[in-house]
């Protein structure tokens, strides 16, 4: 299975009104695209050690700043503080079933981090939004509003995206994903990844080339390098509402820490 352009699938967070108002040794279970041809090509050839330097500069690219500066500051940290609950809206059972196993993934992968599905909607504060394409924009419009969606189309033709509300102290309160679900296997699990990532936080994409918030790069599983930005945002020292002055007053001690943690789940060499 050949991999689609990312040109042609563009996968972004669009936080415009939502986020406006006031995501020993162990070795994990294959993810859930661990199957798939395009994504196991990836993994084989995936780079997987870098420097402080090159975690560092994803991370503050993407935690910082936002893709569209339409959402108020964008000059703090973003993220959860309390438990994430994911539930899946939609009629497709076995696309429920591969987003409840990225769940489950992120949920090993980030060692600080409480997410897991959500029985019901009413449970959950991240909706992910299950729709056709041809439904998309209809979909669009009733999340964000017809003009907005119009704006989002113009600018992005996207087959996925997400967005998140967040309290005055920076916390996300609710997100919302939406996902179409007929456009193949790969690009499923690509948008399912990075959506749902980009709604815990890093809403910023970027030319950094290790990370799937690049719109040049396609992934479909959750790389390691995501998984060191991820970590550090959800370190317990990485706190909602943080300036970059402050990040990087604890960076050198949480990236530490973090290195060890990804070291282990990926079962990587020291």
């Amino acid at each position: 299975m050949n991999a689609p352009d990312r040109s042609s699938r563009v996968a972004r967070l669009f936080a415009i009104a939502l986020a406006a108002t006031a995501f020993g040794s162990a070795v994990w279970p294959p993810s859930a695209s661990a199957e798939i041809p395009a994504v196991a090509s990836r993994q084989r050839t995936e780079k997987k050690t870098f420097t402080d330097s090159e975690i560092i500069e994803g991370f503050l690219k993407t935690a910082f700043g936002a893709e569209y500066h339409l959402a108020g500051r964008v000059d703090r940290i973003r993220k959860y503080h309390a438990p994430v609950r994911v539930f899946a809206d939609g009629n497709r059972p076995d696309r429920k079933a591969q987003l409840s196993k990225i769940v489950a993934d992120i949920a090993k992968r980030v060692r600080h981090l409480d997410i897991a599905m959500a029985e019901t909607s009413d449970s959950a504060n991240v909706l992910v939004k299950l729709v056709r394409d041809r439904d998309l924009f209809r979909t669009m419009s009733t999340f964000y509003g017809s003009e907005r969606a119009r704006q989002i189309r113009t600018s992005l033709d996207p087959q996925c995206l997400s967005g998140f509300r967040k309290n005055d102290r920076f916390e996300i309160e609710h997100s919302d994903v939406i996902l179409t679900v007929d456009n193949g296997d790969f690009t499923f699990l690509d948008c399912a990844y990075e959506e749902l990532l980009q709604s815990l936080g890093p809403i910023n994409d970027t030319n950094v080339p290790w990370t799937m918030f690049n719109d040049n790069v396609s992934a479909g599983y959750f790389d390691v390098y995501d998984q060191y930005l991820i970590n550090i945002l959800y370190d317990p020292r990485i706190e909602a509402g943080m300036t970059v002055a402050e990040v990087k007053a604890v960076l050198p001690d949480v990236l530490a820490d973090v290195r060890v943690w990804v070291r282990k789940a990926n079962n990587l060499a020291e």
